[in-house]
């Protein structure tokens, strides 16, 4: 795991601006850096050493000198690959950095194909002078990009482009509102207006003062497998065995996240059942109302016979928000302050940890998954019957102090049964808790207002879920999720805040072959009625507790959201009211305040909508303003006192 930076200029590369860029990824290499310029290209790269570390060192060129590579992740069958390049030509590393640069120097966006990993990297071909950018199958490893003319620049993260220029530091209005309304900012949009990201399962060709990006995988749902439960039980066992094992590839310690969910866990006992020896486990406790996870990690470790390290999360934001978005470069929800803590602890023991991201998605984990079969019961329902007497005795519930809670399901329920198109009612599905219709007039101010008239960002789901090569509800819902909410949630969140810390996580669901196996399994077989994860639960009861196993979802960040409602009073005015976007023209003080009051008095719960807006004005302030993320958090530790 590294960071990766490169510059293509025709005027030559500065090598101060190179270096720049280098030295804002330096945290995601604390092992080393490197560079290689030659007139009109420039590549950079800090490494985090996991594979051969004493040499594969990057930038990588070949022994000719022809091609170039930066490469960032893991390739998990390189050993596969480094024997069929021997054949050719002895490798002189035992890493997979070489094997990497050799096949795309031979095969070029062929080598693609071939490829089982998590990576995104950069290779320029001096013979062709073509810059070919590449990102993994489901997103995990993240690579933005600016354009202008012939100049062309790419990197891991965003700082490292706004660190060659400053002047990119410019909103995206349609982000903003994308951001607020789904929680997300999907590709290849980012927050920056001329920042640009790499769609996951998409590869760029730069040739000549022009782009063109092309993808070279995509999920797919059919033709259905045609075995039976206890056929693909037995296959999918192999398959996650086999994932697991190649993931365990490492000349540094491994440890494993350990939430006490279904997936982390599944995982965890995974890699004790192929591994064999004792590893490290990490547990954030974010402990609220009696809805502490800790006591299912716990069980589960002492199960497994494996060491438990527990941290309590503790619910503040102003401590800690700036840093985080420091690293980010973009907002995101409260899963971000949660991951990033355990990171740190995590990474005072090992350099390398497993996880269960991706599984809500190939077993179909999400309440969602079956609550539309229900908007679609209750949108037969007469609509008199539904608007005129179901939904004002509807609107009296409160959602109370959980987002599970009845009132909201109620709420949800009557809301998307007033839409008929299925791709725009999932679409709908996914911005409930976020800054809906009904709050953007109070909410955003004249601009945003303009650019949201214009713009819907519920259209880019709706088309995936839509265009999906599926015939079942589920299969459309999960593209969706997984060309989308997948790459531009979690997983951004996961690695910035493990690589703050110089710390790679790996995720076993998310290995091509198993999800490309999941897609092609029948509905039925993951989701049955109120049912979820049908088939991960029957291989669950291989090698968890049942405790485990009769335990509802829950999600390692969601009651964080809820304890932080005295902090959201007290930064009321520093940080919502008194907000930079507020004086720039972009948000409205006055609906802002309007949240904040209903929240703290129980009338409405605002919980998730109050983060994102906290998390936009900080992001705000340190990326566009330009003001320091230690003087932020000074600022709003004194009014949060």
């Amino acid at each position: 795991m590294c960071g990766i930076a490169g510059v293509l200029r025709p005027d030559g590369v500065d090598r101060a601006d190179l270096d720049r860029m280098i030295r804002s990824l330096q945290h995601r290499g604390p092992d080393g850096r490197g560079a290689l310029v030659a007139g009109a290209v420039g590549f950079g790269h800090t490494r985090l050493a996991v594979i051969d570390p004493r040499s594969s060192t990057q930038p990588m060129a070949t022994r000719d000198g022809r091609c170039w590579l930066t490469f960032n992740g893991e390739l998990y069958n390189y050993r596969e690959l480094a024997k069929e390049l021997e054949r050719e030509a002895p490798l002189s590393t035992r890493g997979d950095t070489e094997v990497l640069l050799r096949l795309l120097a031979r095969d070029g966006t062929r080598a693609l194909a071939k490829l089982r990993g998590m990576f995104a990297f950069g290779f320029y071909d001096f013979a062709e002078r073509r810059l070919l950018l590449a990102r993994d199958h489901t997103g995990q490893k993240p690579l933005y990009y600016w354009h202008d003319g012939e100049r062309f620049a790419f990197a891991s993260e965003i700082k490292a482009l706004l660190a060659l220029d400053a002047s990119l530091a410019e909103i995206d209005p349609d982000a903003l509102h994308e951001y607020l309304t789904l929680r997300i900012v999907t590709a290849p949009r980012s927050m920056f207006r001329r920042i640009r990201k790499l769609p996951p399962g998409h590869f760029l060709i730069f040739e000549n003062g022009r782009v063109e990006i092309a993808p070279y995988w995509s999920l797919r749902f059919e033709p259905k497998h045609s075995m039976s439960f206890d056929e693909a039980l037995e296959e999918l066992d192999a398959r996650l065995r086999d994932a697991v094992a190649h993931h365990l590839v490492s000349d540094v310690p491994v440890g494993a996240f350990l939430s006490g969910g279904m997936d982390s866990s599944l995982v965890t006992a995974m890699m004790r059942a192929v591994g064999g020896a004792p590893f490290p486990t990490f547990s954030g406790d974010v402990a609220l109302d009696g809805r502490s996870e800790y006591p299912h990690a716990k069980l589960v470790a002492d199960r497994l016979g494996l060491p438990n390290r527990r941290l309590a999360i503790e619910p503040v934001i102003a401590r800690i928000l700036p840093t985080v978005i420091r690293y980010l470069d973009e907002p995101a929800d409260a899963l971000s302050v949660c991951v990033y803590q355990l990171a740190e602890l995590a990474a005072r023991h090992v350099k390398v940890v497993l996880g269960g991201d991706g599984g809500d998605e190939l077993f179909g984990g999400y309440d969602r998954y079956f609550g539309n079969r229900y908007v679609e019961r209750y949108a037969l329902l007469p609509e008199p019957l539904r608007q005129k007497v179901l939904g004002p005795l509807i609107a009296r519930l409160s959602g109370g102090h959980w987002y599970r809670s009845v009132g909201h399901r109620l709420k949800w329920l009557h809301l998307l049964a007033g839409l008929d198109e299925p791709g725009k009612r999932y679409a709908k599905s996914l911005g409930y808790f976020y800054v809906s219709d009904e709050y953007r007039r109070t909410l955003y101010g004249p601009a945003l207002l303009a650019r949201a008239s214009g713009f819907d960002p519920e259209e880019r789901i709706a088309e995936l879920h839509d265009s999906a090569d599926a015939r079942e509800a589920l299969d459309r819902m999960v593209y969706a999720d997984t060309c989308t909410r997948l790459p531009d949630h979690p997983l951004m969140i996961l690695d910035r805040m493990t690589m703050a810390h110089g710390l790679e996580a790996r995720s076993p669901f998310l290995d091509h072959r198993v999800a490309e196996h999941c897609a092609r399994l029948p509905a039925v077989f993951k989701v049955r009625g109120t049912r979820l994860r049908v088939i991960e639960k029957a291989l669950a009861r291989r090698y968890l507790p049942a405790e485990i196993l009769r335990r509802p979802k829950q999600g390692f960040s969601s009651p964080l959201f809820y304890a932080l409602k005295s902090e959201f009073g007290r930064l009321r005015e520093a940080l919502l009211v008194e907000s930079r976007l507020v004086e720039d023209g972009w948000l409205r003080s006055e609906g802002i305040a309007r949240l904040v009051e209903d929240h703290i008095a129980g009338r409405a719960d605002h919980a998730q909508r109050l983060w994102l807006l906290c998390a936009a004005e900080v992001w705000y302030r340190i990326r566009l303003r330009g003001e320091d993320a230690v003087e932020v958090e000074e600022a709003m530790l004194r009014r949060a006192a």
